[in-house]
């Protein structure tokens, strides 16, 4: 019998079970006082009771989800008892602008993804540059260069971080005492080596010069296809270089291009008619390889057998590096991996989320799990004609034919071909502007357009079809990647995520749909919904927020007064879910302050960022405004030791963005209802009554405090601005004025 290359272990979580059944259960007990008193008291008691049904279905969805995590070991050891050769695979990476995702960036994540443990006549780089820059094809010039030198060293060390930005901090300096002479020597000269690289690419971004024939007249969004071969490896060593091949695809401003999904859909048609290997993974730019046989472990799931034969793609978890200690923007995302994560991958399996993702070609194609790869070898007699083929993939012959090696499983065990530039040609053509008309690209093949969310959107087509996906967690983690410190980009990001989840369900590939039509598992229904509905979320959120400020002021109650034993019911509410919350936190080693921190940006962006969101998706519905994909600007840090200045970097700034406009408002309402609240408690002398609407004023102005110092302190960037503090005193005004009638 063959040793097994992974296996699947399923959580006991008895305990969390009971728990979730609990704040269920209190849930429901709310919302039965709620309607039994609900002609007795006001508007308050009745949005209390609409924004509480909301948070009992949220908290059914999250039970749903967390119900029975699973865990998968695996064995890359056991590849080599189970199969003669590795399948090829073409690696993807994508970088749209050369300020906002510096190249030596860019540089570290493909040297690692060069010098991953695999043979390298089985791999090709693709680099998709959609800012079409000059410095960024430079610095892959001189990538290659300094690949040569970098990819014998890993295999020779067995380095294990292959990024050299991140191998070369003070941390991972060997020590004389037990290093080696010669190895002392081997790493200072290839520090040296980095170095010089590193100045190469810092003197040509101080003074760019277009030497190159083909970046002259080049304008971002309005250029011809540049396709080059930088490195190709001929030989087809196993031990060498991988081909490398620089792409970034026409543009022209009266044709859409949607975005990073468009980007991909044209790598995958290049490498398709170049080395159409049957293995594609797609890296963002600052997502390096932070384990050298991570492609190892990602084929333990996908070589074909029986048992694997249903797993559509490998989803390695977003991890970062330099994270800010105690998380202080929350978005460092490890218990919700952790838990949620691990939820969803005992159901149907993980979310495809953009990044370090092994996808497999046939299934990109669209590939259904009731098609066997008998049923799919085109031959003379069952053929599909070349135009209905061309009607599909487009109308390069040679894409076509690569299409049906890669649906029919011929071309998952030869390597990549030695001659790429070969091919050079015909891959200009599919990378051009115009291919995709009149063809299934964006809509049932490929990645999905339609959401600025394309990756979730990709994995709920693939997954509505009956495929599984499964998260390959090694000791070491698979990729890292950098986080956001900067607070007003934190905020953008988390309003374009919430856009994209929240159109995908008002598109053809809406979980809904694919549970209704398609064959996407009820279960898994509710764990999408749990992330689509984000954007919703933010209206019962941010009215559960104003709720306490407004009742204090208006002097009618929102909560059972303490004399009251239904106080008890919000009281445990508020104590078991806090206490379990920070006990995941505590359980994945994190510290009470990260768990406040979370829980206080989780307030803040669902109730300003998230509210974008939904306002965004509301436009594009009414056909006022399209939705735009804003590229996440990336911390540029050579050294790999995290933000210069921690301090600084943990600090909350702010601008003038109407993103802050809901958070200051809140600060300033909640300030004057405890005012007005306190004071009415003092001036009647009894403590019964609003105590509770007390209490929730001062855990909503908490978990508001970088907005209470911004409009406190307000000394440069670290101050709320005036117009923000402007328009949201308008606010504040109308609100308070209507509470007073």
């Amino acid at each position: 019998m063959s040793p097994p290359l992974y296996e699947e272990i399923r959580r006991k979580n008895t305990l969390q079970r009971l728990t979730d059944l609990t704040i269920f259960f209190l849930l429901l007990s709310l919302l039965a006082y709620r309607l039994r008193f609900l002609d007795n008291h006001g508007l308050p008691w009745f949005l209390a009771f609409l924004c509480e049904f909301w948070f009992t279905f949220l908290w059914v969805i999250i039970l749903n989800t967390k119900w029975s995590p699973v865990v998968h070991k695996t064995y890359p050891k056991h590849l080599q008892k189970r199969m003669d050769e590795l399948p090829p695979m073409d690696m993807f990476v994508t970088t749209a602008d050369p300020v906002l995702e510096p190249p030596i960036i860019t540089v570290n994540t493909v040297l690692s993804l060069l010098a991953i443990d695999y043979p390298a006549n089985k791999l090709a780089c693709y680099v998709s540059d959609d800012g079409a820059s000059p410095i960024t094809f430079y610095s892959l010039v001189e990538a290659v260069k300094f690949a040569k030198l970098w990819i014998p060293y890993c295999k020779k060390h067995n380095v294990q971080v292959r990024a050299p930005f991140r191998y070369f901090t003070r941390e991972n300096k060997p020590q004389s005492s037990i290093a080696s002479s010669e190895f002392l020597q081997e790493w200072t000269q290839m520090k040296n080596e980095y170095k010089l690289l590193v100045q190469k690419i810092e003197a040509v971004e101080k003074n760019p010069s277009c030497n190159n024939e083909f970046f002259s007249k080049v304008e971002k969004r309005n250029h011809p296809t540049i396709i080059k071969v930088l490195w190709e490896n001929k030989e087809g060593i196993a031990d060498g270089v991988p081909h490398l091949v620089y792409v970034s695809r026409e543009k022209h401003p009266k044709y859409p291009h949607h975005f990073k999904a468009g980007a991909l859909n044209v790598l995958g048609r290049v490498s398709g008619v170049m080395t159409n290997a049957p293995v594609m993974l797609n890296v963002d730019c600052d997502m390096f390889v932070n384990n050298p046989q991570i492609a190892l472990h990602a084929m333990c799931f996908l070589v074909d057998n029986e048992k694997e034969r249903d797993i559509a793609f490998v989803q390695c978890p977003q991890v970062f590096y330099g994270g800010l200690k105690d998380d202080p923007f929350g978005n460092q995302l490890i218990v919700l991996q952790e838990y949620l994560g691990r939820g969803i991958g005992g159901i149907q399996g993980p979310f495809y989320s953009g990044t370090g993702c092994f996808h497999q070609r046939k299934i990109i194609y669209g590939l259904s799990p009731d098609e066997s790869i008998e049923t799919k070898v085109f031959s003379s007699s069952n053929m599909k004609s070349i135009e209905e083929l061309k009607n599909i993939f487009g109308h390069s012959t040679k894409l076509v034919e690569s299409a049906v090696k890669a649906l029919s499983g011929l071309n998952e065990n030869s390597s990549s071909p030695s001659d790429i530039t070969s091919s050079l040609e015909e891959a200009i053509q599919v990378a051009g502007v115009t291919y995709e008309f009149n063809t299934q690209w964006g809509n049932k093949i490929g990645y999905m357009y339609g959401s600025t969310t394309e990756d979730v959107q990709t994995g709920l087509r693939i997954q509505s079809k009956g495929w599984r996906s499964v998260y390959s967690t090694p000791e070491a983690p698979g990729f890292l990647g950098c986080a956001p410190t900067n607070f007003p980009v934190i905020m953008v990001q988390q309003a374009r995520w919430t856009t994209g989840l929240l159109e995908i369900l008002f598109t053809n590939n809406s979980p809904i749909l694919g549970t209704i039509f398609g064959n996407l598992r009820f279960r898994q229904l509710l764990a999408y919904l749990y992330c689509n509905t984000w954007a919703v979320r933010s209206l019962p959120d941010l009215c559960y927020s104003v709720l306490p400020a407004y009742c204090l002021l208006s002097n009618k109650p929102f909560l059972p007064s303490i004399m009251e034993p239904a106080i008890l019911i919000p009281t445990s509410l508020l104590v078991i879910y806090n206490t379990y919350a920070l006990s995941e936190f505590l359980r994945t080693g994190l510290s009470v302050r990260a768990w406040w921190n979370t829980q206080r940006m989780s307030r803040i962006v669902t109730t300003s960022a998230w509210l974008f969101g939904l306002a965004n998706v509301a436009l594009k519905l009414l056909g006022l405004s399209e939705t735009v994909f804003h590229v996440t600007p990336k911390d540029r840090d050579e050294q790999g030791e995290g933000t210069n200045s921690a301090v600084s970097a943990s600090r909350f700034t702010f601008d003038e963005s109407p993103v802050f406009v809901p958070g200051t408002a809140l600060v300033m309402l909640h300030v004057i209802g405890l005012v007005v609240g306190i004071s009415r408690v003092v001036r009647n002398g009894d403590l019964t009554v609003g105590i509770g609407e007390v209490v929730c004023c001062v855990w909503v102005v908490g978990s508001l405090m970088p907005f209470v110092k911004g409009l406190v302190i307000r000394r440069g960037k670290y101050g709320v601005p005036w117009s923000v503090v402007g328009k949201a005193g308008v606010l504040v005004g109308l609100l308070v004025n209507y509470s007073y009638r």
